[in-house]
């Protein structure tokens, strides 16, 4: 797995002098199906906070399972539902966007969405006119 260390020594190995910006190259994430295969890590942890984070006022794992080995995060898992609630949410904030308000090419989290995750959740995990509350 390529990481920080992957970076920093290919720098010492160059010469170079290196801003240790993202932990993984891009490309290398697994199991996405909304956002971008090739996604940056500084562009996807920037989605997560200012989307999810901030957009629903969760953490990371709202959506994500916990690695039973590690106790982190498995990003990868499929486990709770609230994943693929997510990717569903995110497949119609694209589809407003393109559809209502003629964005061609609407990208989560890009500053020219109408509709974003903040317009109905406004900080919270549920709409507070979601049905049943």
């Amino acid at each position: 797995m390529l990481n920080k260390k992957w970076i920093i020594i290919t720098g010492l190995l160059t010469g170079t002098s290196l801003a240790v910006v993202a932990t993984r190259p891009p490309g290398i994430y697994k199991n996405l199906k909304v956002l971008p295969r090739n996604i940056s890590s500084k562009e996807l942890n920037r989605i997560m906070v200012d989307e999810f984070t901030d957009g629903l006022g969760v953490s990371c794992n709202f959506c994500h399972a916990e690695d039973k080995m590690t106790h982190k995060p498995d990003y990868a898992s499929d486990e709770k539902p609230e994943k693929n609630i997510a990717r569903t949410m995110m497949r119609m904030t694209k589809g407003l966007n393109k559809e209502y308000f003629k964005i061609k090419h609407p990208a989560i989290g890009a500053p020219t969405l109408v509709v974003s995750c903040s317009t109905c959740h406004n900080g919270q995990p549920h709409p507070n006119n979601a049905a049943g509350q």
